[in-house]
């Protein structure tokens, strides 16, 4: 099996979700740190594209998009799990509003109140990323006590479940909504001046939030991003063909297809061959010059998919 490449860096909310789950699993992985914004040279020949953070690597194998990373080392090492008993799929479930409407209020508020403070291009980047090519971070200062209340009254829900004398929102146990929900309070306390205060409302989220940091993020090293590129070039993907007939795409293996984010953030389009294609996976294989080929993969959900 191939070692866990880790492509983040420090300071991003969605990588510190990833890095919790490992922590979770007592990992040992590879740290790579890769630029905050555009261009990130050493780690589009692997992507084809594909500029958000984190990404995991292992060998040839690309993922992409948290959902895809969480999922993959699920798969990987089972134990101990993200789940708890008899939960089925309602983790992934509560990505769904942990990643869109929670995260985007906590977005919208902190790059509003920090526009000033931090480098423009940084702030112009993640604008357009996640609040579109046009948005004015002027008028959505405008609009910060409605969205400290949306804020709040989420996190409420949050107090309500663990102040019932439960350690981890999963239970006894820590599992994979605790760090779909600790990397947001980690972006607020971090992020926002205003975020101790407004969290110390809520003690049974607080202690719950102490019990996660002391969890750690597993056992890292550093390794160089040409590295990377060396390993994934020397490797070839561990995944077979495999194609569900079923699916309503009615997509063939082989065909060239595109791959991007539901929502416009100015994402390009990343192609290469259908290689997976099931309810809850597409990926593609594709050659670089640097790697050779490699297998991107991404989620089902969140991401569209375009023939070329």
């Amino acid at each position: 099996m191939s070692d866990l490449i880790f492509h983040h860096y420090p300071q991003s909310p969605v990588a510190e979700k990833v890095r919790v789950g490992m922590g979770l699993k007592k990992l040992s992985w590879h740290s790579v740190e890769i630029p905050r914004i555009p261009p990130k040279p050493d780690l589009m020949p692997l992507t084809g594209g594909y500029r958000r953070t984190p990404v995991m690597q292992f060998g040839a194998d690309i993922f992409c998009d948290s959902q895809s990373i969480l999922r993959e080392l699920e798969r990987r090492y089972p134990e101990p799990t993200f789940f708890s008993e008899r939960s089925g799929g309602l983790e992934w479930g509560i990505s769904r509003w942990t990643d869109t409407d929670l995260f985007i209020a906590m977005i919208k508020l902190i790059l509003s109140v920090s526009a000033d403070s931090i480098p423009a291009e940084f702030v112009k980047d993640r604008t357009r990323l996640y609040l579109g090519e046009n948005a004015d971070l002027r008028e959505v200062a405008k609009n910060i006590p409605h969205l400290v209340s949306q804020i709040r009254a989420q996190l409420g829900w949050i107090e309500q479940r663990l102040a019932e004398e439960l350690d981890f929102i999963s239970g006894d146990k820590p599992g994979l909504p605790d760090a779909q929900f600790y990397y947001l309070i980690w972006f607020l306390r971090g992020r926002w001046d205003g975020g101790p205060g407004l969290l110390s409302e809520f003690p049974a989220l607080e202690a719950w939030e102490a019990r996660i940091q002391e969890i750690g993020h597993g056992t890292s090293t550093e390794l160089s991003s040409t590295e990377a590129l060396v390993i994934a070039k020397a490797s070839t993907t561990e995944f077979s063909l495999d194609i569900d007939v079923r699916d309503p795409l009615a997509l063939e293996a082989g065909q060239i297809i595109g791959v991007t984010p539901d929502e416009d953030g100015g994402d390009p389009i990343v192609t290469g061959s259908l290689h997976i294609l099931t309810k809850d996976k597409v990926a593609i294989l594709r050659e670089e010059e640097r790697v050779g080929q490699v297998c991107v993969h991404f989620p089902r959900v969140g991401y569209k998919i375009s023939q070329v």
